[in-house]
């Protein structure tokens, strides 16, 4: 017949073991929530910022200068840091990458420039949309764990439940939570097991504020288009002696 003092322990050894596996089991939980969140963060930051970038660079390469591109940015409503550097609009190795499999619509070899120009700024409208659409979604998914780290902490006091546990059964204190931690240390353990929230998402992706609609800048960016066709560079204006250009190795036309 067990003994009082054995059924004390049998009976601390099973709150412990309830105890640990609530919080290690939400920890769990949480972690594989905020996995999934962090892996959805680097494909919207590859994915969308890619795009964006692309249709950034296709219209500074096009506009060619920095006057030029401060003044398009301010029509635009865009921060003057999005994207650019001066290298951008001299580089030939950026520009085939950018330039690569496009279409371009129009009668003259002006108009071509002057419509592409307004198309990659639509694109740009577009994916800037979709990028602000995206990064809400993370912003909900990281308000979520966050509230579910918050209303878990609520009702699991952490600093109690080891003070509970340190007085429960025998001097180990803490069980299977401590992990062989020496009597002593016990009072840090709070701060080691600790879920940490994970950042807001401004803080991870850049927050990018809607740009001005075409329609709101047609007029002034079709002057922009005009004075960077007088003075682009040769090299650039050949591309739109055709209505596409070059795609190497592929079939179909890229955004």
């Amino acid at each position: 017949m067990p003994t009082p003092k054995s059924l004390d322990e049998t009976m601390a050894n099973e709150m412990k073991q309830e105890i640990a596996g609530r919080y290690f089991g939400f920890r769990k939980l949480i972690e594989g929530d905020k996995l999934d969140l962090a892996q959805k963060i680097r494909e919207y930051s590859f994915i969308l910022q890619k795009r964006i970038s692309f249709d950034l660079i296709r219209i500074y390469i096009l506009l060619g200068n920095e006057a030029r591109i401060s003044e398009f940015l301010k029509l635009a409503g865009l921060s003057e840091k999005l994207f650019y550097d001066p290298y951008l609009t001299e580089s030939p190795t950026i520009a085939a990458r950018v330039f690569e499999c496009q279409r371009f619509r129009g009668f003259t070899k002006a108009g071509r420039f002057q419509d592409y120009i307004f198309d990659c700024y639509e694109k740009l409208v577009f994916h800037i949309g979709l990028y602000r659409q995206k990064i809400a979604e993370l912003e909900a998914e990281q308000g979520a764990i966050a509230e579910e780290i918050r209303l878990f902490y609520q009702q699991n006091d952490l600093n109690a439940i080891l003070g509970f546990l340190k007085h429960l059964g025998d001097e180990q204190m803490t069980g299977a939570m401590q992990g062989g931690m020496e009597v002593g240390f016990a009072e840090g353990l709070a701060d080691k097991l600790k879920i940490e929230v994970p950042l807001p998402i401004e803080q991870v992706l850049p927050v990018i504020e809607p740009p001005t609609p075409l329609k709101g800048i047609h007029h002034s960016l079709k002057k922009l288009a005009k004075e960077a066709y007088q003075q682009q560079r040769p090299e650039i204006l050949a591309m739109f002696d055709y209505n596409s250009t070059p795609c190497p190795g592929r079939d179909t036309l890229i955004d």
